[in-house]
């Protein structure tokens, strides 16, 4: 039977992996409610990851290296808007293109700062992002387990909170949810469609910047091309399976970071199953929550859909 304090180490695991996904899948529902598909978070948050592993190793400031992180995300969430915004591009084309580019630089740019190695030197575990219950209680014990997280998870229960805010208590939120429902509607009001959705999809990649530094600077503690893998695209899947909602979002991670807690705890018990089969359980939960919940869950109207200026008829 699982004790007490094994049910806490779990709920501790499952808010340090969870919090990486609530960036992204956050950036998701920023783009995707103004009307434009980002399907490119997977390469936001490994150029994310790099950058913040590199920052951080160079500078020693772990605040520095998220800001950073978050900038480099909105710099390739920008070639996104310019080729679906601006030119009408397919945004799946588009976005598709951001998971290689994403990728492929980080590794260039990898090779370049660090003597042609694909992974980033260790950051000083003293550079790591703080954890700012640290010491405060017992050491093991059940409040220190669960509440001993880094800074990046209690800012990204923040983030929900506040991207939420925004698009539901305010006018900005409110225009954008307009242009993504019905941006004709929205430009005959006078609303700007071009400047919300360019607005929207950098936010979106410097929030998938931010899940990425949220695995290289507090998870672990340098950059390597297996960090993200795939945790780009069940950071979209919980987009979808929120209903395109931040609290919606929060949830469906928090359920994919509960099975990493699962795994690393599995893993440490001494249960015979291969760490193969166990590293399999994000995605088959992925593909059970797709399957299941798909089909109820409904978009933007006009997700996807480019918008270009002569199409308002008037």
């Amino acid at each position: 039977m699982i004790s007490l304090t094994e049910i806490a180490f779990i709920l501790g695991t499952t808010l340090m992996y969870a919090a990486p996904l609530m960036y992204t899948a956050l950036g998701g529902v920023m783009s995707e409610n103004s009307g434009v598909i980002n399907i490119g978070l997977e390469g936001m948050m490994t150029i994310g990851a790099f950058t913040g592993a590199t920052v951080g190793y160079f500078t020693g400031n772990p605040w520095l290296a998220f800001l950073a992180a978050g900038v480099s995300g909105g710099l390739l969430a920008l070639l996104h808007a310019v080729a679906s915004i601006t030119f009408g591009a397919d945004q799946v084309v588009s976005g598709i293109a951001m998971n290689f580019l994403g990728g492929g630089l980080s590794l260039f740019l990898s090779r370049i700062f660090f003597d042609g190695a694909t992974l980033t030197r260790p950051i000083n575990l003293d550079d790591k992002m703080p954890r700012p219950f640290n010491g405060i209680f017992e050491r093991n014990s059940v409040l220190d387990l669960v509440l001993n997280q880094y800074a990046t998870v209690y800012i990204a229960f923040l983030m929900v909170l506040l991207i939420w805010f925004v698009l539901y208590k305010t006018r900005l939120g409110l225009r954008i949810r307009s242009v993504g429902e019905h941006p004709k509607a929205a430009d005959t009001l006078g609303i700007n469609v071009h400047r919300l959705r360019y607005f929207s999809v950098v936010c979106s990649g410097i929030l998938s910047g931010f899940g990425g530094a949220a695995m290289s600077i507090a998870v672990v503690s340098n950059f390597r091309p297996t960090l993200i893998s795939g945790q780009g695209f069940i950071a979209l899947a919980a987009m979808i399976f929120g209903k395109w909602k931040p609290q919606g979002a929060m949830w469906a991670c928090l359920l994919f970071g509960g099975a990493q807690g699962f795994i690393i705890y599995f893993g440490g018990t001494g249960v015979n199953i291969s760490n193969q089969l166990l590293s399999m359980i994000p995605y088959v939960i992925t593909l059970l929550v797709l399957m299941g919940f798909v089909g109820k869950s409904n978009g933007p109207k006009a997700n996807g859909e480019p918008y270009m200026k002569q199409d308002l008829n008037l």
